[in-house]
């Protein structure tokens, strides 16, 4: 029975997908508030120096990068547009789980989350017409009831609702409430992991090993730039690495969203692009979550020894 019930949730994995990306968000952005006050994001507005390092590496140079490697790696159409619409899409939500477990800047995290996101409904449509629109049908719109419903529903509520269910109670129940929420979180997220490789959507063949090699490059190219840019800039670890994972982890549901919007998938027709385009979005939620708990590991290491010294 519970190889029927796999076999079931492989064959109608699509039907799944949302529900699932939804719930995780909702849950993690719950227990991110749950550990959040709202002095956390005024001490950031009043020092926006990290915001706005983060705003303008995501929107400006992420993009140009992923346009430079599309045009200069001899690879398909289909991938170098799928490139485009990765790195035109904010930061998605599990970024901020990353961030808390690196220990790095979580308030700032959420901060360039929200911020990017709601931004999202400008800056997405113009990268989009800016580098790809040649390939883009002319009728194209971006879905903004869509997102701004999901900003609402799955990011705003729930992290006002954390800040609440915090205000209402200790410290060390909010931070145990939030362990177990981000916990469950994280389980729905294997299992989107799970159902996108038992379908059959992750297929790396497809498109060679030249795909898989490109979008490692890309994350690593990202990662390198934001250090480097963290480090002209004066700023502290926990910033850097919040600002990182922001850039490297893109929000993949809302790349996906996008897509059917601008290259619907039609039965029995063959896109080139639009496949290449889904391809890029799926298999790049894996890569780039490989690639950024490298830098998040490295760091949680880091922070440990730095206050197992203090407290010597």
């Amino acid at each position: 029975m519970l190889i029927d019930a796999f076999q079931h949730f492989f064959n109608n994995y699509a039907d799944y997908e949302y529900p699932l990306a939804s719930s995780q968000l909702f849950l993690a952005m719950l227990g991110m508030g749950a550990l959040l006050a709202p002095n956390d994001f005024l001490l950031e507005i009043k020092n926006p120096k990290g915001l706005a390092v983060g705003f303008v590496f995501q929107w400006a140079l992420v993009p140009l990068i992923a346009f430079a490697l599309g045009e200069w790696m001899p690879i398909p159409i289909g991938l170098a547009v799928g490139l485009v619409f990765v790195a035109a899409v904010p930061g998605g939500t599990l970024t901020n789980i990353l961030t808390l477990y690196g220990r790095g800047n979580i308030a700032l995290s959420i901060a360039l989350t929200s911020i990017t996101t709601v931004a999202a409904l400008a800056t997405t449509p113009l990268l989009l017409q800016l580098l790809v629109s040649q390939y883009l049908p002319e009728d194209f719109s971006m879905p903004v009831g869509l997102i701004a419903r999901d900003i609402f529903a799955t990011l705003l509520i729930p992290l006002v609702l954390g800040m609440w269910l915090k205000s209402r109670t200790t410290t060390y129940y909010a931070a145990q409430f939030a362990k177990w929420v981000i916990r469950l979180s994280l389980l729905l997220v294997l299992g989107i992991v799970v159902g996108s490789a038992g379908s059959g959507r992750l297929d790396a063949t497809t498109y060679g090993v030249i795909g898989v090699v490109t979008l490692v490059i890309f994350a690593l190219l990202v990662q390198g730039s934001a250090v480097l840019v963290a480090k002209a800039m004066h700023m502290t670890s926990p910033d850097a690495l919040a600002i990182s994972v922001e850039a490297t982890f893109r929000n993949i549901s809302l790349a996906i969203a996008v897509k059917a919007t601008v290259f619907p998938a039609q039965p029995g027709v063959l896109d080139p692009i639009g496949d290449g385009v889904l391809f890029v979005a799926l298999l790049y939620g894996g890569v780039s979550m490989f690639m950024t708990l490298i830098p998040v590991v490295i760091h949680r290491r880091m922070r440990a020894g730095e206050s197992l010294s203090n407290k010597q």
